[in-house]
Order: structure tokens, then sequence, then C-alpha cells
């Protein structure tokens, strides 16, 4: 399926286009699901950091609900449990949750009756909801167009992870037709490419929908490179295997050595050694080994066929880098689509479910510009000039800016949508597998590389500012008073949740008092911090000065007197009114400056008490400002007047609601000042009221 166009030339007729690759999306993701055996297998793991099977049929569905609700498109959850357990865990982030043990999975009706919900009412949305043409990134189409390219995105990732499972547990499925011919590998040679000036990124108005981290701007000077013809095939790198390449060490870099230590790699993962003989391990089916069409590998043993190379021919052999993949883009003669015929290429599931020969599909003497298989690059995916977050789905691409993601290039015989125009960016850890192979360039072109990755994103980086910067006009940090407070009132210190944690400042801060304790915010832009500060023992930022001058700044676990506190804190993703039924059994929650910003706060307290223990404490701070962005006005719990013309209060709404459950022990007010430059200020003040669980 190729993407639709943003514009057009009415609403109606977009609409029914919509509706069309909606359906079309949704049934293929459906029919991937077919490959599993029997209902069994929905509840088996391909392999240990990914979740069953069963968690990735629910996931798709409830990645609409979920942004719909967070851009208030829509204000009632189908299935809140549902859109809990399947929301996040698909890229081995520290505060993705993989412990099964906190995850009770519904059965396979079940999920599929609630995809059916989900389908009826996305199709009702794309009937009803107001857009105009183009459609642009703040409409609520949008943000439909965004659950469908996901959901392509997991059609490919979805089949990856049945490849990996176990061939007795995979049947065939008609729709999926494997490439049936194959010989000897053909002989790799390489073309010269010239260099040129290179400008990547497009602007806001492209045609075809985009990924936040598509747009902007780069630019880079390329020198002269040469490049493969052909995409290294399972022939070619079969000398590497057969060189004992898996068992030399000086072949592979620090990462990839745990890659071998941890799987114990001998070959590629695809590939299924009986006795002197290698099979080739397709979707669904064992085939004698196809030497001409491309090998299958991660990163990490792509960048070791280099060095082997590199060393066995004198030259300098590397993963070619995004710059060099668009001139090499520019020399094949290549049209974007919906210009690019599918045909010409093994994309889309057009020719096969499967890769193909390497010398099948040619562009102007360049094999494979696109599709087949993914060429992983040795450019970590990295924010252009002018990016912004596209609020919906901000743990998109800002969890990737950490160079350990590389960019994967040119799509495969599976990536349909957005995965297959020219200015789509994906990037994958070094040590997943994709379907995903490689080719090489000689080039002298180098990748920037920097030892400390500082933040990008200017709301980031100011709450960093915030949290861990200067304290200013004598006012003492936030976090740390607040800290303070929960350490006064707390009578048990077995584990405290800090909800809201933001950058993670006050969740550190409360494993001083508290045994454990678990920091929890809505936004992975944040919580990134503080993981990345437990994890990699410091956190860098930008601090704004004056206009564009800024002054980059770097705190550690040891400035901050953290290093003996780290193993006692953990950072998840999660939603305040949603929260998984793991997350309970609190001696106290600190919901720091957040009722205020919730999109549904009262649902949020009638539901806190059954998160702590008896006798636990519940420690609210806010200024009150409540806003429409964030939460829509019914669900204001002050900042109003009523009927009568009475100024209704956030305190007095909150008694009203918490007196039943809970007693109010203090009520005070705590200042805080947060820095946007070096000449202005908000000087902010919060209630902090406390209460005791009856």
């Amino acid at each position: 399926m190729y993407p639709v166009t943003l514009d057009g030339e009415s609403v109606e007729a977009k609409r029914s286009e919509i509706k069309r690759y909606f359906n079309n999306t949704f049934d293929l993701f459906e029919k991937v699901f077919e490959l599993l055996k029997d209902e069994s297998v929905f509840y088996k793991k391909s392999e240990p950091t990914r979740h069953p099977m069963i968690f990735y049929f629910g996931h798709t569905a409830t990645f609409y609900i979920n942004k719909l609700i967070n851009m208030k498109i829509i204000d009632k959850r189908i299935n809140p449990e549902f859109e809990s357990i399947f929301a996040i865990g698909v890229d081995e982030m520290h505060w993705d949750d993989m412990d099964e043990a906190n995850y009770k999975w519904p059965s396979v009706r079940d999920v599929q009756a609630y995809r059916n919900r989900v389908r009826e009412l996305v199709n009702g949305l794309i009937d009803t909801v107001d857009f105009t043409l183009p459609v642009k990134d703040d409409m609520p189409m949008w943000i439909i167009l965004m659950g469908i390219e996901h959901e392509h995105i997991h059609i490919e990732t979805s089949l990856v992870l049945h490849r990996q499972m176990p061939i007795a547990m995979i049947k065939e499925v008609a729709a999926f037709h494997l490439c049936e011919h194959a010989d000897e590998a053909p002989k790799n040679a390489m073309i010269s490419i010239k260099g040129d000036r290179v400008t990547l990124g497009k602007d806001r108005s492209h045609k075809l929908y985009g990924w936040d981290n598509e747009y902007g701007k780069y630019e880079e000077d390329v020198k002269d490179f040469q490049v493969a013809k052909f995409l290294v095939s399972n022939g070619e790198f079969m000398e590497f295997v057969q060189d004992g390449g898996y068992e030399t060490p000086e072949f592979w870099d620090e990462e990839g050595l745990d890659f071998l230590h941890k799987s114990d790699a001998k070959y590629p993962h695809f590939w299924i050694q009986e006795g002197n003989v290698f099979k080739y391990r397709a979707v669904s089916k064992m085939i004698d080994m196809p030497m001409n069409w491309p090998v299958d590998v991660n990163a990490l043993e792509a960048e070791a066929f280099c060095r082997y190379k590199s060393q066995k021919e004198n030259l300098r052999y590397q993963l070619p880098s995004e710059a060099e993949y668009a001139l090499m883009y520019k020399y094949a003669n290549l049209k974007d689509v919906p210009l690019l015929h599918e045909s010409r290429a093994n994309i889309n599931f057009y020719h096969y479910a499967s890769s193909c020969p390497v010398d099948e599909f040619g562009f102007n003497d360049l094999y494979d510009v696109i599709g087949n298989v993914w060429q992983w690059s040795r450019t970590p995916i990295r924010p252009f000039d002018g990016f912004t977050v596209h609020e919906a789905y901000d743990d998109f691409s800002v969890p990737t800016f950490d160079d350990k993601h590389a960019l994967i290039l040119g799509s495969s015989w599976a990536s349909s949508g957005n995965l297959i125009m020219k200015n789509s960016r994906y990037a994958f850890r070094k040590h997943f597998f994709q379907n995903a192979g490689f080719r090489y360039v000689i080039s002298t072109n180098n990748e920037e590389k920097s030892d400390d990755i500082y933040e990008s994103d200017e709301l980031v980086s100011e709450y960093c500012e915030f949290q861990y910067g200067d304290t200013h006009f004598g006012v003492e940090n936030f976090a740390i008073s607040c800290a303070k407070v929960a350490a006064k009132f707390a009578t048990n210190t077995t584990k405290a949740l800090d909800l809201g944690c933001a950058t993670g400042r006050a969740t550190f801060e409360l494993a001083k008092t508290f045994d454990a304790v678990e920091g929890i915010d809505f936004s992975v832009r944040f919580v990134g911090v503080g993981s990345k500060l437990k994890e990699e023992g410091y956190t860098a930022f930008s601090s704004v000065e004056e206009g564009e001058i800024t002054t980059n700044k770097k705190v550690t676990l040891e400035d901050l007197g953290y290093e003996n506190l780290k193993d006692k804190v953990t950072f998840w993703q999660g939603d305040a009114c949603n929260l998984r039924p793991n997350f309970v059994a609190y001696d106290l929650v600190m919901a720091t400056n957040l009722i205020d910003r919730l999109y549904n706060p009262r649902l949020f307290l009638d539901t806190i008490d059954t998160r702590l223990n008896k006798d636990g404490i519940l420690i609210l701070t806010s200024p009150y400002t409540w806003q429409l962005t964030s939460t829509n006005k019914e669900f204001w719990l002050g900042g109003y007047r009523d009927e009568n013309g009475n100024a209704v209060k956030t305190i007095d709404t909150l008694k009203k609601i918490l007196n039943e459950k809970f007693e109010l022990l203090h009520l005070q007010d705590l200042e805080f000042v947060i820095k946007e430059t070096a000449r202005k200020y908000q000087h902010t003040i919060s209630q902090v009221s406390v209460w005791k669980k009856r």
C-alpha cells in the first residue's frame, strides 16, 4: 500500500481514500497474525527481550485510542485495561516493563473483539472529523494517519518476530508468497559515486505524511566514494563465516563482542545449520540456502564483515552514511513514491513476501537501492535542524537520539506506507534483527561522534535546568523541597511513587527516605533523562542565556550525591489516569504539579487510593493553572464560576472528592523558580496538600 497524499480535490474524496487505506492496513496487520499456528503461540515470545505475540496484536489498536485520548479527539476509552497493558514495550528502553509477572494477558478472542471496536470507532471518525486539504499535523485526521503508519511499522516488525519463532509454531498463509528462484551469488563490484553537497530533511509543505524526525534540514559536503553494486548476499557473507569471522574478536567492537557473548552466534540468525549444510529460514518455511539473496544480519554483524573485508583487501570498507545514501538514490535516478511504481522494486509485498536475488532489481546499474532488505547505515539517528516533537507521539523519535540507534535505509519487501518513502527515517539498536542486510562503501567521509549527548529538546532542557540547574533568588530547588515534605509525613518508607516525575530529580531525592522509588511520567522525553542519569551516570542539557546563545551543562550522579541511590530508583512511562495494574502497594504517592495537566483529573483522583497501602500518604502540589490545551473545561476541578456565579476553587473540589477516602493532614504554599533565559524567570507558588488514606 502506498501512502495517501495529504492534498486532493475534495475533503469527501479524501475521506474515502483514507478509509480504504485504514481498513486495508488493519486487514493486512491481522493477516500477518494468521501465520501463528494456533492461539497458544500468541502467548509465546520469539525472543526474551520481547513481549508475547498477544501484546503486539493488541498494541496497534490501543495506539489509536491512546493518541485520540491524548489529543482530546475522543474522551471515552473503549477498554482502559487493554489501553494500559498494550501501550508500551517495543524497543528495550529502560522504562519498558518486560516482567511478565506484571501482566495478565487477555484471550485472543477478547483482543480481536477489541480490535473490531477500534476499527468501528476509527471508521466513524474518518467519516466525521473536521479537516481541510491539505491535511496538516494539527488536525485530527493527522492522528488517524499516524495510527495507520504506526500499524505499517508493526506489520513489518511483527513479521520479523514471527520469523524468529520456531518453525513448528508457524503455518503458511497463501497471501504471503515466497520467492521461488535462487542461484549462485553474483560477484560484487564497486561503483563510483561523485560527491556533492547533500541536503536532507523535508519541509511542512510535503504532500505525504511524515514522522517528526523527517522534518527540518541537514547539509553535508560528501566526498567522492565507491559503493557495492549489490547488497551483500548470503554467498558473499558465507566467506566471512567460513573464515571464522564470528570467532575473531578483532572484527568486533565492544558492543559486537557483547552481542556474541550473549547470543553465542556463529553465523547469521536466519541461517539454520543441519550437519555441514546451512538452510535458510524464511517467514514460514525452511528452504535451501539462496546464495544470491541478501544476507539478513544486524548492524554489528554488518560492521564486523566490513572490518574483515578491510583487513583482507587493505582497503577501508564501512557501511554507508545517511548522506551517502542520498547520493546513491540520486545516482539511481529514483523517483519517490507514489511516482515510483511498486513493480520496480521488491517492496510492499508486490512481488514476494520474502527477499529475492540481489541482481533482480537494478537502478542505473546499482541494485536494490530500495527494497529487498533494509540496509544498515553507520549513521546514528539524530534530529535535523528545526526538529520539533509532535506532541501526540513524543516517544517516537526522541528516545532514539542517543547514538545507540543506527538508521536503516531503503525499505524491504515487507515495507509499505511511509516506510517506502524517500524521506522516511527509521532507526534500531544495532543488535536488533529486522528485514535488514547491508551493502558496503569505500569512503573517507566520517561520522561525527559526541561523548556527551546533549538534550536537543527545548522543553526538556528547560525542565533539566529547573530540576538539575542552579537555584535562583534564594528559592530552594523544588524537587528537593517536595521530597523534604514527603520525608516529614511518611510513616512507612518501603516504597514511593513519584508521579509526574518529569526529569527525575525528586525520584532520586525520595530515595534518600524510601527503600524503593518509582518515577512515572506520561512523556518519554522526560523519563529518559532520569533513566539516563541512573544508567549512564550523567545528564547533559543546554541552558538558554539569550536568544540563540546557550550554555551546555552536565551533571553526574557523583555531583548530585546519588551514586548510592541509583539502584533504589526505576523509571517508567505511564498515564496517571490509566496506570497499569502492577503500580500498587505504595506507602507514599507524590504527584508534583500534575493535577492541572491531566486530561481527566477526576479519574486520577477517584482511583489513586487503590495504589496506596493502608495509611498511605498522598501529596499533591499544583499552582492550579488550568488550561484548555491540557484539560477540557468540563474536567477542570477549579478556576471557574459555577452556574450561580460562585467561584470554584480547586482545593475545595479536592476536599469534596478525597474526603471520603483520605484525611487532609497539611496545607502549605511552596514556591519555585524556572529559568527561561538569563534575564527571564517564572516565579510560581504551588499549593501542597498532604492526605492520609483512611
